[in-house]
């Protein structure tokens, strides 16, 4: 049986990128996108020049402004940012049918077999980030794995603009040194846990045998043994067969009451969702707001 190959396409500092796109003049400048820092609600992003400044998504806007006065705040467009998507989407639809879109910038594609088409799936991958590129103005960061797990964090460590891909059978081996931390699925209080019991790496995560873990964590900690050990079936689904639901979730770095930082959030993955629905053609009955 043919290796299964995955890959995850993330667009870097997508709603920043999307405006420096319209506006060359905030290329390579600190720019925020969410509103002006004298204002109430929270960072959307922030370009890598403001990151260095100590900025992030989720960040109330006057925190952003006290950091980094000198950056440029925007209000953005998410009708732009929805058009730019859709292209973004498109492009990757014509390199495989198998496409999964995870909101408005990422993407899973499958694209297994594809290699004898372009001669490598790496050189597959260069040729998306080129389109992007040359088509859209983005920089797109890739993963490539078995996997959705391993690709989705190959993607994030090859930022920005980069393209990593990892071995099939080398999973574990890729995973081992990473904090906990930066396996999917692992916030905060999990972390917390885990460090609480010495451990603190993935590759020791995955040697914890699965029964352990699920005393700690039930069902769930028998997901984090797999996962830590590279080991994720899901298939790449367009939309899910049988899928009744759609959700979209954020952690908080830390605990927060503020009401505006709240909204703004519930606004964002809101959007996220919307999006979701409206490249499926479908629509929502019921909306449930976990906190």
């Amino acid at each position: 049986m043919m290796a299964r190959r995955i890959m995850h396409i993330d667009l870097d500092a997508f709603f920043v990128s999307v405006e420096q796109v319209e506006n060359s003049e905030l290329k390579g400048k600190p720019v925020v996108v969410g509103g002006r820092p004298d204002r109430r609600g929270v960072v959307a992003a922030a370009s890598y020049e403001a990151r260095a400044f100590g900025l992030h998504a989720g960040m109330p806007l006057v925190t952003a402004g006290r950091l980094c006065p000198q950056a440029i705040f925007i209000e953005g467009s998410f009708p732009r940012y929805r058009r730019a998507s859709q292209e973004f989407m498109a492009v990757l639809a014509d390199f495989s049918p198998y496409l999964e879109p995870m909101g408005l910038d990422e993407a899973y594609l499958d694209v297994t077999g594809f290699g004898s088409i372009y001669g490598s799936i790496h050189l597959m991958a260069l040729a998306i980030k080129k389109r992007v590129k040359d088509e859209l103005g983005l920089c797109a960061s890739i993963g490539i794995a078995g996997g959705k797990i391993v690709a989705k964090v190959a993607s994030d460590l090859s930022k920005p603009d980069g393209l990593i891909e990892v071995a099939s059978g080398s999973e574990r081996a890729f995973f081992a040194p990473l904090p906990v931390a930066k396996l999917p699925g692992i916030g905060r209080k999990t972390e917390r846990v885990l460090k609480g019991l010495g451990i603190n790496t993935i590759g020791k995560l995955a040697s914890v045998p699965p029964g352990t873990l699920r005393g700690y964590f039930g069902v769930f900690g028998e997901v984090l043994h797999r996962y830590a050990n590279g080991v994720d079936e899901r298939r790449v689904e367009p939309f899910p067969a049988g899928a009744k639901s759609i959700s979209r979730e954020t952690t908080f770095a830390e605990d927060t009451g503020n009401k505006s930082q709240l909204k703004a959030t519930l606004r964002y993955l809101s959007e996220r969702v919307g999006s979701h629905l409206r490249r499926q053609d479908r629509e929502a009955r019921c909306v449930t707001l976990k906190l």
